[in-house]
C-alpha cells in the first residue's frame, strides 16, 4: 500500500519541465487570453471527476476542480499569480473537457503546464507549453530602467524652433529618435552618456514632433510630443498656401478686367454705328417727314393764305 502511494506521488506530484512525448504549444500575445486544452480521451462525463492544473517544477497551483468545487467558488490554495484570472468550461464538462482559460496573460505566465487527472485509471497527465510574447508598449513604472522621454523647445523665432529630446535613467541602453507628425525619422545632433541620451534639432515647419524611446530588451517603448507653429516666411507650407491664394485672386481680377473691357468695347461700337432695328426705322421716318416740312414750305403757305385774304378784302 505504501509502495502504491509512493508511485502515485511520483506520477502526480512531479513531472519534467521539458515536454516529453506528445504535447501542445500555445502562443499568445501579452494581455490576451490563452486556452490550455485538456480532455478525457474517452469523452466521459467529468463533472464528478478531479482535474488539477499546475505550472512548472515549482508546482504552482493554477486551477483545481473536484466534483464542482474549484478556486472560483470557495476552494483555497490557488497561487497568487493566477488568482481571479483562470476559468474553466462548466458547460463542457459533460463532454470530458477539462480545459482552462487564462485571462489577461502576462509574460510571467509563460512556461510548462500540466493537466493531471488523478482519478482515472491509469492516471492521465497532459502537458501544455504556453508562450506569452511581449508587446512593445510603455512599461515605465513597471520595470526598473524603463525610462520616459521629454521634449522641449529651447529657442524659437518666427522662422525656426530648436527642439531638445532628453532621456534619463534608461537601462538597458535605449534607442532614441526624433520624428515628425508623419512618423518620419529626423536627423538630429546626439549626445549620449551611460544612462542618458540628448537629441537636438532645428525645425522650420509647423508640425507635431515626437521624441520616441525604445528598449527592445524589456519590450518598452514610450514617447513625448510637442506642437511647433512656425509663423514666418521660413514656413514652406504656409508660404506655398499664401502664394496660391495670391495667384488665385490675381487670376480672378484679371478675368473681371478683361470682361469689363470687352463690354466697354461692344458698347462703344454700338454708339458709333447708330441705332438699328425699329428704333432706326422710326428715326428714318422722322427725317423724311422733317424734310417735307422745310422753312420754305411754311413761308409759301403763309404767303398763299395772305393773298387769299387780300382778294377777299377788295371784293368786299
Amino acid at each position: 500500500m505504501q509502495l502504491m502511494m509512493f508511485l502515485v506521488f511520483v506520477c502526480v506530484g512531479t513531472f519534467p519541465a521539458v515536454i516529453s512525448g506528445p504535447g501542445v504549444k500555445v502562443v499568445v500575445e501579452e494581455d490576451s487570453d490563452a486556452v490550455l486544452p485538456c480532455s478525457l480521451r474517452t469523452e466521459e462525463n467529468s463533472t464528478a471527476k478531479v482535474f488539477d492544473w499546475r505550472k512548472d517544477e515549482s508546482q504552482k497551483e493554477v486551477f483545481f476542480y473536484d466534483s464542482g468545487i474549484h478556486y472560483n467558488n470557495g476552494r483555497i490554495g490557488q497561487d497568487e499569480q493566477f488568482r481571479g484570472r483562470v476559468s474553466h468550461y462548466e458547460d463542457q464538462l459533460m463532454n470530458g473537457n477539462a480545459s482552462i482559460k487564462i485571462h489577461n496573460t502576462k509574460v510571467a505566465d509563460s512556461g510548462i503546464y500540466s493537466c493531471i487527472l488523478p482519478k482515472l485509471q491509469p492516471i492521465q497527465t497532459f502537458y501544455v507549453e504556453l508562450v506569452v510574447e511581449r508587446l512593445l508598449r510603455d512599461r515605465s513604472g513597471e520595470i526598473p530602467g524603463a525610462s520616459k522621454p521629454s521634449i522641449t523647445v529651447l529657442d524659437a523665432t518666427k522662422d525656426w524652433s530648436l527642439l531638445q529630446c532628453e532621456v534619463h535613467g534608461a537601462s538597458p541602453e535605449p534607442k532614441v529618435q526624433l520624428q515628425d507628425g508623419s512618423g518620419n525619422i529626423l536627423p538630429a545632433e546626439e549626445r549620449r552618456g551611460r544612462y542618458y541620451v540628448t537629441l537636438n534639432i532645428t525645425v522650420t515647419k509647423t508640425d507635431r514632433y515626437l521624441c520616441v524611446l525604445t528598449q527592445e530588451e524589456i519590450s518598452h517603448q514610450s514617447r513625448a510630443e510637442t506642437f511647433v507653429f512656425i509663423s514666418g516666411a521660413g514656413n514652406t507650407t504656409d508660404r506655398n498656401v499664401g502664394v496660391g491664394i495670391v495667384v488665385a485672386v490675381a487670376a480672378a481680377a484679371f478675368v473681371v478686367v478683361v470682361v469689363l473691357l470687352k463690354l466697354r468695347q461692344i458698347k462703344k461700337k454700338k454708339k458709333l454705328s447708330g441705332p438699328t432695328g425699329p428704333e432706326a426705322e422710326q428715326n428714318s421716318n422722322g427725317l423724311e417727314m422733317g424734310t417735307l416740312m422745310t422753312p420754305e414750305t411754311n413761308n409759301s403757305q403763309h404767303c398763299t393764305k395772305w393773298t387769299d385774304d387780300a382778294h377777299n378784302s377788295l371784293r368786299a
